[in-house]
């Protein structure tokens, strides 16, 4: 072989370390998680609160996802009918958002537990 030659083997050699480097480096990344939408359709009034209107989960399964929904309303509930809960439910810390009147509220709650998250809307007549 002579010096050309092996210049070209060894820029190929060193072409291909670096191809296999980037692709190991990229399948090591992070996966994204896409956001799940659970059917509510008939089992709106079974999770607590008076109107179940959306659910989404990610990195849980939906059944995982009522479960928490139910947990949370339990937790809420202690304090009456427009409680809030203050402590985890399943291992999970949630926040919510309300709006609304003094007999009725919208809310939107997320919870959050290690990469996974469940995320509901309810309405409650109080």
């Amino acid at each position: 072989m002579n010096r050309r030659q092996l210049r070209a083997l060894a820029v190929t050699g060193a072409l291909a370390l670096a191809s296999l480097g980037a692709s190991s480096a990229v399948s090591a990344a992070p996966v994204a998680k896409a956001a799940k939408t659970c059917s509510v359709k008939g089992k709106e009034q079974t999770y607590g609160p008076s109107y179940v209107t959306s659910l989404s989960v990610t990195g849980v399964s939906c059944g995982e996802g009522e479960k928490v929904v139910r947990a949370y309303y339990r937790c809420r509930a202690v304090n009456g009918p427009a409680g809030r809960c203050v402590r985890k439910v399943r291992g999970f810390a949630c926040t919510e958002q309300r709006a609304g009147i003094a007999t009725q509220f919208d809310a939107r709650v997320t919870c959050k537990k290690r990469g996974a998250t469940v995320r509901h809307s309810y309405t409650q007549n109080t």
